[in-house]
C-alpha cells in the first residue's frame, strides 16, 4: 500500500499581492497580518514536508486479531 500526500497552498495578501513567502522569506511589512499569516503557513508546510520525508509522526495502527474479526463481522452485517 502506498500513500501520496501533496502539500500546496495558494494564497495572497490583499495589501501586498506580490509577496511570496517561499521566494521572499520573512515579510518586509512587519505589521501586515496577511503577509505574516502567509509566512506562518509556509513554515508549517515546510515542517510537514520534512516530517513526511523523514517518516516522523506517521502513525500506523494495526488491529489485533480479535478486533479485525469484530470489524469484519460488523461489515458483513451492514452489507445485508
Amino acid at each position: 500500500m502506498s500513500l501520496r500526500i501533496r502539500f500546496r497552498f495558494d494564497g495572497k495578501c490583499s495589501l501586498h499581492p506580490r509577496y511570496d513567502p517561499v521566494r521572499d522569506g520573512r515579510p518586509q511589512h512587519a505589521n501586515c497580518e496577511g503577509c505574516e499569516s502567509l509566512h506562518v503557513i509556509q513554515l508549517y508546510v515546510r515542517i510537514a514536508k520534512r516530517r513526511a520525508r523523514e517518516g516522523q509522526a506517521i502513525v500506523v495502527r494495526t488491529l489485533a486479531p480479535e478486533e479485525q474479526l469484530r470489524v469484519e463481522k460488523n461489515a458483513r452485517l451492514s452489507d445485508d
